[in-house]
C-alpha cells in the first residue's frame, strides 16, 4: 500500500492538484497513514484498504457545509467507503489538521480504475458497463468525486498554509472527434453502394443522394463537399470560432470487419483531410481498431502506420494521443498498450452507455496500474460524454432534444464548477440533421 512509486504517484497528484511545495509522507500512526507536509505544518489522512478489483459496499454522504465548508457541487457529498465514519471530516491540531476521510484513497481507487480489474459482468462488446459500477448504483455517477473531495482539501490546505500559493484550476473545453464514417457515400463494398441507392431511392425519396452516390464511390481523391458525413470543415470552423482545438483520431487498421471502417487512412481522400486538419491548427490522433484493446503490438503497429502517413504529408506534432474504438477498454491490459506504443495520452475512459465521471475526475492525471500499484508516462485524459450515448436508442435515448441539451450542459457546469476540463466526444457522422448541428453548438456555447 504504501510503496515508493505509488507515493511517488500521490506525490504527483498533489503537486498537479494542490501545490508543488507539499511533500507526501507515511506515519507511523495506526488511523493516520498520510501526511502532507510544508514548513513544519501537516495534514494527516488515514489510509483504508479499497480492494482490487470490487466495488466498495457503502456510499454514505457527507454533509461538508454543516461543518463550514464550501463543497463545490451540492450540501450533500458522496463519500464511498465512509460507513464507520462518525467524526468531523476535519479536526485541528497543533502545527495542523487531521482529515478523517481517506481523500488519497478514494482518488487511487477511482483513477487507476481499480473495481473494473477482473471483471466479468461486461457488455456485448466486452466493456466495463456504467450500470454495473459503484458509481451508478450509489447515484453519483453524475458527479466528479474526487475533484470534489479535493476542492475540500483545497480548503484544508488554505487554513493550514494561508499563504501558500496553490496550482491554478481553470475550466476548460476539449473537443474530440472519431473518425468512423467520413463518408456516407464512399469507403464501401458494391453491395453496400447498391444497397446505399435503393435506401435514397424508396424509403427516403432522395434521387440527388442515389445519383451522388456512385461518383463519389469511384472518385477517391477528395470527400464530396455534398457528403452528409463530410462535417469536417464545419466542426473546425466552430472550433476556430471558439478558440478550441478539435482532434479528429483515425482508425489505422481493420481487425473486425463487422465494426470497423472502410477507409484506408493512407488513402488519397484520408491524406487530403488530414493535411486540411493540420494546415488549420487541429489534431490528429489515434482511434485503435476494434480488436486491439487487448493487443499492445496491434496498437503500436496501427499508431506507427498514422504517423508514417501524417509524417508523408508533413503533418507533425509534439504529441500523439486518441481514443479506443467504441470506447473498449480492458484495466490495465489496454492502458499497457498505450504506454507501449509511445503514445502521450488516451481519452477513452468515458462510459458508451451513460455519460458521466468514469473516472471521478474531469481533470487530466498521469496513468496508474492497479494490479502492480506503478505509475505510467501516459497521460489520462477522461471521457465526460459522448454524442452516441445521449443520442442513440442503444443508450440513454435523448436524441437531439431538449432533455440531451440539459444532460450535457449540466455535466459541463459541474466540470466548471470545479475547475477542471469537460470533455466531449462528438461524431463528424453525428451532424447529419439540424437538430443534431444545433445541439452541437449549444452546448459549445453553453
Amino acid at each position: 500500500m504504501y510503496s515508493e512509486v505509488r507515493r511517488a504517484w500521490l506525490q504527483q497528484l498533489i503537486a498537479e492538484r494542490l501545490s508543488a511545495e507539499i511533500s507526501l509522507g507515511v506515519t507511523e500512526h495506526p488511523q493516520r497513514a498520510y501526511q502532507l507536509r510544508h514548513g513544519g505544518r501537516f495534514i494527516e489522512t488515514p489510509a483504508w484498504d479499497w480492494g482490487l478489483g470490487e466495488a466498495v459496499v457503502d456510499c454514505d454522504e457527507y454533509d461538508a457545509h454543516w461543518e463550514g465548508w464550501q463543497p463545490a457541487l451540492g450540501r450533500l457529498m458522496p463519500a464511498p467507503g465512509a460507513k464507520y465514519l462518525r467524526k468531523p471530516l476535519v479536526e485541528t491540531v497543533p502545527d495542523g489538521c487531521i482529515v478523517n476521510y481517506d481523500i488519497l484513497g478514494l482518488a487511487s481507487w477511482m483513477l487507476s480504475r481499480a473495481e473494473e480489474f477482473g471483471r466479468v459482468d461486461l457488455d456485448e462488446h466486452g466493456r466495463f458497463p456504467a450500470t454495473a459500477s459503484h458509481a451508478y448504483r450509489h447515484g453519483y455517477l453524475g458527479r466528479p468525486i474526487v475533484d470534489e473531495w479535493f476542492s475540500l482539501l483545497r480548503q484544508v490546505t488554505r487554513r493550514v498554509w494561508p499563504g501558500m500559493n496553490l496550482a491554478d484550476v481553470d475550466f476548460e473545453m476539449r473537443v474530440s472527434h472519431d473518425v468512423d464514417r467520413p463518408s456516407e457515400y464512399a469507403f464501401c463494398g458494391p453491395k453496400q453502394l447498391l444497397r446505399g441507392m435503393a435506401v435514397d431511392l424508396v424509403r427516403k425519396r432522395d434521387v440527388r443522394s442515389a445519383a451522388r452516390r456512385p461518383w463519389a464511390w469511384l472518385w477517391d481523391r477528395k470527400l464530396d463537399a455534398a457528403d452528409p458525413c463530410n462535417t469536417f470543415q464545419w466542426l473546425m470552423d466552430l472550433s476556430e470560432r471558439r478558440g478550441l482545438t478539435s482532434a479528429f483520431n483515425f482508425v489505422c487498421g481493420r481487425t473486425e470487419p463487422r465494426f470497423d471502417p472502410h477507409y484506408e487512412v493512407d488513402g488519397p481522400a484520408i491524406r487530403d483531410l488530414i493535411r486540411s486538419i493540420h494546415g488549420r491548427g487541429h489534431e490528429i490522433g489515434l482511434h485503435p481498431s476494434y480488436g486491439t484493446y487487448l493487443d499492445a503490438g496491434a496498437i503500436r503497429r496501427e499508431a506507427r502506420r498514422l504517423q508514417r502517413v501524417c509524417s508523408e504529408e508533413s503533418a507533425s506534432q509534439d504529441a500523439w494521443g486518441g481514443r479506443m474504438h467504441y470506447l473498449r477498454w480492458s484495466t490495465p491490459t489496454t492502458l499497457w498498450g498505450w504506454e507501449n506504443a509511445d503514445l502521450a495520452y488516451d481519452s477513452t475512459l468515458g462510459y458508451a452507455d451513460r455519460t458521466g465521471f468514469r473516472c471521478g475526475t474531469c481533470f487530466e492525471y498521469t496513468a496508474l496500474d492497479p494490479t502492480a500499484l506503478q505509475p505510467l508516462r501516459l497521460r489520462i485524459r477522461p471521457l465526460i460524454a459522448m454524442d452516441a450515448t445521449v443520442l442513440s436508442q442503444s443508450y440513454m435515448a435523448m436524441g437531439a432534444t431538449v432533455a440531451a441539451r440539459e444532460e450535457l450542459v449540466k455535466l459541463k457546469d459541474s466540470c466548471r464548477a470545479v475547475g477542471g476540463i469537460f470533455t466531449l466526444l462528438w461524431h463528424n457522422s453525428s451532424l447529419t440533421s439540424r437538430e443534431e448541428r444545433r445541439l452541437y453548438e449549444d452546448v459549445l456555447d453553453a
